[in-house]
């Protein structure tokens, strides 16, 4: 089923907008870009996600034109722009700490780019009234950049980019630098400028709920590397590496040392010294070490006698629509697990909870990878 405002990647029409064909990036002999290969469809919502240091910002100035690039081809509306200045590669960005002259209005900020470009000045009227009424913003096109609030400022800068009616937007962690209250609101007004725009927009971002919340699909890096590309709920659900799953989803997917073990009855996960049965797997996962996984909201409270883990409370964390417990199953390991908001647990409480079988998640201990 399509939604409403996202692109539907199924499709085999899809066009692509933007290819980036083995990207390489060296500084010296130092490579912190290697080989990366992604098909951004033409109205896609594609996220880069990942710890800071990974070289999402780098990949982002690349496709911007901000950044040499080292190796490998960028094709942006099927021409090859490698060695096209910004001006010319009919993308927008908007920047982190905004970028807004600070001696221009907010009309002639938004407006001069396109003044810059010779573009009429009844078309630059039209474009910059257009844009300040998409983003609410008429009331403020006299004043000053230091006259606004921090997410006005972000207004500014996303009209700016708007007016330009590029074949792209870049989004350079816009929301970074906003409290968390503003920053809900502004993801909010991104999401909607998207749906009503349906423009091709790559954003940047380390923060995972605005990921999670703003993407068709997201791109995990580690390293200068991808971990792995897909829709949010999929990287959520079936992560490919060990990487991913400890990255996406918070609190943070619960993991420790494990074995696979062969048994008369079948696979079994050597945990610490229990051996607990694999029933219930569609592919049992071959022996060996491992690393087992389970999500906060995967563990079910049980009997003593049915638990694969028990253990003190030793905090609750109440957040009004959830609850989580954070419990220890022995030093140095703790549990974390969602409970019902209105459950009523107390510190130094017993706990004790089984895992939802269609929801462990598997990885080999040497290579990190996926084996369930």
């Amino acid at each position: 089923m399509k939604v409403k405002g996202r692109v539907d990647l199924s499709e085999e029409k899809a066009v692509t907008a933007i290819a980036l064909r083995q990207i390489r990036k060296t500084y010296g002999s130092l490579e912190v870009i290697h080989d990366v290969d992604i098909d951004i469809a033409s109205g896609e919502f594609l996220v880069l996600v990942g710890p800071s240091g990974c070289g999402k910002s780098t990949l982002l100035r690349m496709i911007a034109g901000l950044e040499e690039i080292s190796g490998g081809t960028l094709d942006i509306g099927g021409k090859i722009v490698n060695a096209l200045p910004p001006s010319d590669r009919d993308i927008a960005m908007v920047f982190q700490d905004y970028a807004l002259y600070p001696h221009m209005s907010v009309r002639e900020n938004m407006a001069f780019g396109l003044k810059m470009r010779g573009t009429e000045t009844a078309t630059i009227d039209g474009r910059v009234s257009q844009a300040a009424d998409i983003l609410k913003i008429e009331p403020f096109l006299e004043r000053r950049p230091a006259q606004l609030s921090g997410g006005q400022r972000q207004r500014v800068a996303m009209g700016r980019a708007i007016v330009r009616e590029p074949s792209a937007f870049l989004f350079d962690e816009p929301l970074s630098n906003l409290d968390a209250a503003l920053r809900v609101e502004m993801r909010l007004e991104i999401a909607k400028l998207h749906n009503r725009m349906k423009a091709t927009t790559v954003y940047v971002t380390h923060d995972q709920v605005e990921a999670m919340t703003l993407a068709d699909r997201i791109v995990v890096l580690n390293a200068g590397k991808i971990e792995q590309i897909g829709p949010p709920l999929d990287l959520y659900h079936r992560p490919a590496s060990l990487f991913v799953a400890r990255f996406i989803g918070s609190p943070t997917m619960n993991t420790m040392p494990a074995a696979i073990v062969a048994t008369d009855t079948g696979s079994a996960i050597r945990l610490s010294d229990r051996t607990l049965p694999l029933a219930g797997l569609d592919t049992p996962p071959p022996p060996g070490a491992a690393t087992f996984g389970i999500r906060p909201e995967d563990l079910i409270a049980c009997p003593q006698e049915e638990a694969w883990f028990s253990g003190e409370l030793a905090v609750a964390e109440r957040l009004g629509s959830q609850t989580y417990g954070y419990v220890e199953i022995g030093q140095p390991r703790m549990l974390t697990v969602e409970f019902p908001r209105d459950t009523p647990i107390r510190v130094g409480d017993r706990i004790h909870v089984r895992p939802n079988m269609q929801a462990i998640h598997l990885f080999d201990a040497a290579s990190g990878l996926r084996i369930n």
